[in-house]
Order: C-alpha cells, then sequence, then structure tokens
C-alpha cells in the first residue's frame, strides 16, 4: 500500500475507533464506575484496527466479555473480593474462554472489574452487553463506509482460538 492511501485509512480507523467508543460510553457509560467499560477499550483495537483476528470476531467478542463478566460477578456474589477471589474469577474466566473457544483478551479484564466493583447480575446487560453490541455496531456500519476496508465482522461464528495448542504446547 502506498503511503498517500495509508494516512486516510488510518485516519478513517481511528474516528471510527473514537466514535465507537464514545456511542458506547454514551450508551452504556456506568454511573458509578468508568472501570466497568474500560476492556472496550483493548476491544476497539481489535474491532477496528484488527478487524481479521479472531479475536476480534462476534463469537469471541460477545462471548469473551459476557462470560469473564458472568464469572466475575458469580465469584464476587458467591466469595465477596478477597485477593484469592479475583485471581479466582480470572482464572476460571481464561478456562471458560479456552473451553468455549471464544478468546477476546481485553474480556479478560471483566472478571477483574465485576469483582472490584461488586457488580450485580444487572450488570451483564447495562452496561456490558450494552457496551460491546454498541461498539460492535459501530464497527460494522463504519467497516462498510470506506471503500476497500475489510468488513467487520469477517466471520460471525469463527472460534479463537482456531487450535487446541494453548500455552504454546508443542506438537
Amino acid at each position: 500500500m502506498n503511503r498517500p492511501r495509508l494516512v486516510p485509512r488510518i485516519l478513517w480507523i481511528l474516528v471510527g475507533a473514537s466514535m465507537g467508543m464514545t456511542i458506547a460510553l454514551l450508551l452504556a457509560g456506568p454511573s458509578t464506575s468508568p472501570f466497568l467499560l474500560a476492556s472496550l477499550g483493548g476491544s476497539a483495537v481489535f474491532l477496528f484496527g484488527l478487524t481479521r483476528a479472531p479475536a476480534a470476531q462476534p463469537r469471541s467478542l460477545f462471548g469473551g466479555h459476557l462470560g469473564a463478566a458472568f464469572i466475575g460477578i458469580a465469584c464476587y456474589q458467591a466469595f465477596g473480593d478477597a485477593l484469592w477471589v479475583y485471581v479466582l474469577a480470572q482464572t476460571v474466566a481464561l478456562c471458560l474462554m479456552l473451553a468455549t473457544r471464544t478468546v477476546h483478551p481485553p474480556a479478560g479484564a471483566n472478571a477483574i472489574l465485576m469483582v472490584h466493583v461488586h457488580a450485580s447480575w444487572a450488570v451483564l446487560l447495562h452496561p456490558v452487553l450494552a457496551g460491546v453490541t454498541s461498539l460492535a455496531l459501530v464497527a460494522v456500519v463504519w467497516s462498510r463506509l470506506y471503500p476497500k476496508l475489510v468488513h467487520y465482522p469477517v466471520s460471525w461464528v469463527e472460534p479463537n482460538p482456531a487450535w487446541m495448542l494453548w500455552g504454546g504446547w508443542d506438537r
């Protein structure tokens, strides 16, 4: 790609990510803690900057965010907010994402965030689902407005990781 076309494309991606985050924060902005949506910043990098990555696809985006948030809330509701609960929530969330092949790295923060803010079950719908949905919808629309930009999503149900070699195991 020649340099003159690269700059407008990058600017388009940056404006799209900015719009996506703005809409997500406006629609799902938590009244008590901005930390509840912190993981969406990392998701914006995947959706707008790494559009083809398996971790950016809806299966991983939604499965990772909702699964990790669910685990974090369940751990807090069952055990409180001791240090070991944060570790348990993060570990179980990683296990769930690997087992269901819905790995979305930014969503890994949700388990810890849910314990930290003492989240209730309602947080799954608002702000987690509302934030992820609004960010994804902006990515779907925005990626189609620029000529020859990869359309989001590339695959609705692509599993991630695409292989079962977790943790860098050698074949």
